[in-house]
């Protein structure tokens, strides 16, 4: 069979797919198909339904597209079955049922933006990073039971150098993931859809990854400065790590601040409390557990992201408040 033959189904929400969806298009598969989460309420009332990035890029290039509420729900089985698919490919997606996965003759396969099976769940890059991880890549299995379990098909590694933020990490993994997604499809092609696979190690499971909440995004000060310092680019720029700016003073209400880079300097704060704010020459430290951080970019509620020596021309002696 050739690739034009091969009758995909792609399913995907997040701008990370579409890397994935582009590539399978530009380079002529059969994409007979597209599902994605349903358009998302935004804006003050919720009045405005903004669709997802795979919808759009969709809709774009003539695609027709399925947004299902239930994935069981019978009259969107209907509509899958009737695009005849050969094959299913799904990136950052939800979890299926079987009667969607076991649907193609070839079955469903994943890319997954991580090593697995380390960091199953659903934010695999953004804890790679936090957890200080000098080695990420992306992972295509097939789809079972359970979440991000899986035959491994094949593997892509990425390095993630030092200073990288999860953006950096992000769109390296999303070109990388595009270009092993059609190498898979090419492989299920080649063996006529008996591609070669392997079971997962569970022992090899040494992290997950599950979704990321807003108090997930919440800096604890008493870590070492490298944890803190991980954690910051793990999370930036989005969602953002946050904190709260406390007055030393217990009357004065404590203000969110968002932190998106950090530096580390090796200078010892041990003996003084943590989140302790001092400023030198225009810029701005923390203490933590065991040296002061510096904190590089910033965003004050209700203000835009600055560097921490703009924030200082209007932040009064510092020294007066906590980083908690």
């Amino acid at each position: 069979m050739e690739k034009k033959n091969l009758r995909i189904v792609f399913m995907g929400t997040p701008e990370f797919a579409v890397g994935s969806l582009q590539r399978l298009v530009e380079n002529g598969y059969n994409v007979v198909a597209v599902v994605t989460q349903p358009d998302k309420p935004v804006g003050r009332h919720g009045s405005v339904l903004r669709p997802s990035p795979v919808k759009e890029y969709a809709l774009a290039h003539g695609l027709p597209v399925l947004q299902p509420l239930k994935m069981k729900d019978e009259q969107f089985l209907e509509q899958l079955r009737s695009y005849n698919a050969d094959l299913q490919v799904v990136v950052a997606f939800r979890m299926l049922p079987e009667v969607v996965w076991a649907m193609p003759r070839f079955g469903t396969f994943n890319v997954h933006a991580a090593l697995l099976p380390d960091y199953r769940g659903a934010a695999p890059i953004n804890w790679a990073v936090i957890n200080g991880e000098t080695l990420t890549g992306v992972t295509t299995f097939f789809l079972d039971h359970d979440i991000d379990t899986g035959r491994i098909i094949a593997q892509r590694q990425f390095p993630i150098p030092d200073d990288a933020d999860v953006e950096y990490v992000y769109d390296g993994l999303m070109q990388l993931g595009a270009q092993l997604c059609t190498d898979t499809v090419d492989l299920v092609l080649s063996t006529d859809g008996n591609a070669p696979s392997q079971p997962q190690k569970d022992s090899e499971a040494h992290h997950a990854a599950p979704k990321i909440f807003k108090e997930t995004c919440a800096i604890d000060f008493s870590l070492t400065a490298k944890r803190i310092y991980d954690f910051v680019r793990g999370l930036s720029p989005v969602p953002g790590a946050w904190c709260l700016l406390t007055p030393r003073d217990a009357n004065a209400p404590a203000q969110v601040l968002k932190v998106y880079k950090t530096a580390k300097t090796g200078e010892s704060s041990v003996g003084v409390e943590v989140g302790t704010l001092k400023a030198e020459n225009r810029r701005l430290f923390v203490a933590t557990a065991d040296e002061w951080l510096e904190i590089l970019e910033l965003q004050p509620a209700g203000k835009k992201r600055m560097a921490a020596r703009d924030y200082l021309n209007g932040f009064q002696h510092p020294e007066h408040f906590l980083l908690k």
